[in-house]
């Protein structure tokens, strides 16, 4: 099975779609997905479906949104390319089979296929150790893998409810960790010029992002761009502050007095080559992966 899950929801059975277009079955889905190869008990199931309380006959209408689901996958068993499956395949993998049903709960089993968050927290947990050895080129490498299996937002398309929200909060936090690592490992490298344009959106999407606003900061001032770096703390710092009123950290107080230091004596070398230890991002770590529940 091929569960797709960064950018749109998309769950193939040997090339051939199970993903609904109906509402709820597609939730229910995407929420089997969240917690591949695990039970979700029923309750969990029935809180995302009906956050505000589940219904009379909830049951019964889970259960055939179950159905739904099997029924697709028994479609996509039937139109699976005849020379793929093995002697006796077809007794083990069955829609029952694949959507399993447990004491209490229900399991989607992917069959060891590619799930493409387990491929982004190995490129990342990849990265993360290269950056702590101080191997800046594969940290770059594979933080940018990681990075690259994003297609959008986790789940478009999908009418999330409590659970599936948190787990696409999570997935939006990991994925900010290892951009904020991947650019520091760019920065390590001497590459600020290539990334004054794409650190420009990014700090536009990310408004109140601290790191990445610093990471601009000091890409454009090595490029020598002092009033450019100091227009984006302006910038964060009125986001800020319209949006929690607080003002920006210690760290980006001293960073923008840094800049108005080296744009009045116009002294660049420390920005010569890496990022000053003081200015550097937090190391972040990437939320293991589990259920949701």
């Amino acid at each position: 099975m091929d569960v797709r899950i960064l950018g749109g929801l998309s769950v193939r059975e040997h090339g051939v779609s199970i993903t609904p277009t109906a509402a709820a079955p597609r939730q229910l889905l995407a929420l089997l997905t969240a917690s591949a190869d695990q039970v979700v008990p029923v309750t969990v199931l029935t809180e995302e479906l009906w956050p505000s309380g589940a219904p009379r006959g909830a049951r019964t209408e889970l259960q055939s949104h179950i159905a739904e689901l099997r029924t697709l996958i028994t479609g996509a068993l039937r139109d699976a390319p005849s020379a793929e499956p093995g002697p006796g395949w077809s007794d083990r993998r069955t829609a029952d089979a694949i959507l399993v049903s447990q004491p209490g709960g229900y399991r989607l089993d992917t069959g060891g296929g590619t799930n493409d968050v387990r491929q982004f927290e190995r490129a990342a947990g990849a990265g993360y150790r290269a950056m702590e050895a101080g191997d800046l080129d594969r940290a770059a490498l594979r933080l940018g893998e990681a990075l690259a299996l994003w297609r959008g937002e986790p789940y478009a398309g999908v009418a999330a409810g409590p659970r599936l929200r948190r787990e696409v909060e999570r997935l939006e936090t990991s994925r900010l960790s290892v951009l904020d690592q991947w650019v520091e490992a760019q920065l390590g490298l001497g590459r600020h010029a290539e990334l004054v344009p794409e650190l420009s959106g990014l700090v536009a999407r990310y408004r109140t992002n601290e790191p990445l606003h610093a990471h601009y900061m000091v890409a454009l001032l090595r490029c020598g761009q002092h009033d450019e770096a100091l227009t984006v703390y302006e910038r964060l710092r009125a986001a800020l502050k319209g949006e929690s009123g607080m003002e920006p950290s210690a760290r980006l107080r001293r960073l923008q007095r840094s800049v108005l230091a080296v744009r009045t004596t116009e002294v660049r070398p420390l920005y010569a080559s890496r990022v000053p230890a003081q200015f550097s991002a937090p190391r972040a770590r990437l939320v293991p992966a589990g259920s949701v529940g």
